[in-house]
């Protein structure tokens, strides 16, 4: 009978044993201690679940403290400013021991990341990111203090350059603390902290000058021989030929020309080689026929001069006032970006494609780029620049504005602008006119 009682209690013994034993190396490989650890490497990417390919929550920095809600094999689950996820145990180091702290902690160099944070491979290509980009994070910002623009989002990562404070730069993405920037044709990353956004003021779009006014009224030729034009353009092909006091009907004006209809034709007229009366042919009902005939002649004599300068005073005003709407048409576009091959307000101008565009609203047609605009028009000296001429530096072109400005589209990070003629480009060549 004791021998029976001694086997049952060996028996029970055991199962215990077996049971404390089961216990305690589940409390080895898994512990539920809410424990606070540091981060030993400069960043890691806390993950969604326990997996080197789950989805990045947030970055953690070096020497940061997370919160052990629980861990299991190689991975803890933690809680980190209001996120809870995943980080490898080789890269805490916990207070106590309820997760080992390996002596081979990862280190990271300036060439390398942990995990999956990618270093962009060509500058000019936008970085992949983890978050949502959205357009109020983007856009124009300036420098708060002096930094240094980085090869990849890592505070010990590689120095690129120096950025000095209140220098201006583009947010192209953003990574959590880290902003991918762009200045000038050069791209790195910097700590968003360090931007101030820059609030973009909309460019005030001016009228367009002498736009197109649609009317009907009669209107008499002031000149012994005008040409009526195809176009808006004295360089234009004539429709025909109308002489003094010749009848014409005027049904639209625009940029000092009117639209006029006559002898069943249509076509372009001076509006100063237009009055709303007759003028004075003679000199009056007592006038002899000899003087007639001599006046007659003179005229005509007169009338042949005009038709081959076609009123030159007339044209030099009408000059003067185009000189000046082609500067206030150019005004609309100030805050217009900078864009490579550009020519349009839509998606942005070069210095070149700027200019080509402001004069083919005016019927002047220039070559594409600034090496041909160069050598178009009539040269002029810096001292006697006026409103509308073209300034040529090598490799670039402007438009003078008067005052010893120039309008022009700058270069990449910059937007049409009004600057000094002394700041606009080197190698100043001089100015073409071209009206």
């Amino acid at each position: 009978m004791k021998i029976k009682l001694n086997i049952k209690n060996l028996l029970a013994f055991t199962i215990l044993a077996i049971m404390i034993t089961s216990i305690s190396l589940f409390f080895m490989n898994t512990s539920f201690a809410a424990d606070t650890a540091t981060v030993t490497v400069e960043t890691a990417n806390i993950r969604e679940s326990a997996d080197t390919n789950a989805t990045i929550l947030d970055l953690v920095n070096k020497g940061e403290s997370v919160e052990i809600l629980e861990t299991s094999g190689e991975w803890s689950k933690i809680k980190y400013k209001n996120i809870v996820g995943y980080l490898r145990n080789d890269l805490l180091s916990l207070e106590n021991a309820n997760v080992e702290n390996t002596e081979n902690t990862v280190v990271e160099s300036q060439n390398q990341t942990v995990e999956n944070v990618e270093t962009p491979q060509n500058t000019e290509a936008e970085p992949k990111t983890s978050e949502v980009q959205t357009t109020d994070i983007l856009g124009k910002y300036k420098a708060k203090q002096d930094m240094q623009l980085k090869v990849i989002p890592l505070i010990h990562a590689l120095d690129l350059e120096k950025i000095s404070k209140d220098t201006e730069v583009e947010v192209i993405s953003t990574m959590n603390k880290w902003a991918y920037i762009q200045i000038e044709n050069r791209q790195g990353w910097v700590v968003l902290e360090q931007l101030e956004k820059i609030e973009e003021a909309q460019p005030v779009q001016a009228p367009v000058a002498e736009q197109t006014t649609t009317m009907s009224k009669t209107m008499y030729v002031n000149s012994e021989t005008v040409n009526v034009r195809s176009t808006a353009d004295r360089n234009s092909e004539v429709v025909t030929k109308v002489t003094m006091n010749t009848e014409v009907e005027v049904v639209a004006e625009e940029n000092g020309w009117s639209k006029v209809n006559v002898s069943g034709k249509q076509g372009y007229i001076l509006s100063s080689l237009l009055s709303t009366r007759k003028q004075e042919t003679s000199r009056g009902a007592t006038q002899s026929r000899t003087a007639t005939t001599k006046t007659t002649t003179t005229q005509t004599s007169q009338a042949v001069e005009k038709t081959e300068t076609e009123n030159k005073a007339v044209t030099s005003n009408a000059n003067s006032s185009t000189g000046s709407s082609i500067v206030e048409y150019a005004k609309q576009f100030i805050g217009t970006k900078y864009k490579y091959g550009g020519n349009s307000p839509s998606t942005g101008f070069d210095c070149s494609g700027f200019t080509q565009y402001v004069y083919k609203h005016f019927g002047i047609n220039l070559p594409r780029t600034s090496g041909g605009q160069a050598g178009v028009g009539t040269a002029v000296s810096r001292a006697n620049l006026q409103p509308g001429d073209l300034v040529v530096y090598s490799g670039h072109v402007a438009i003078y504005v008067g005052g010893g400005n120039v309008i022009h589209s700058p270069k990449p990070g910059k937007t049409v602008c009004i600057v000094s003629i002394n700041n606009a480009g080197s190698g100043f060549s001089g100015g073409r006119r071209l009206v």
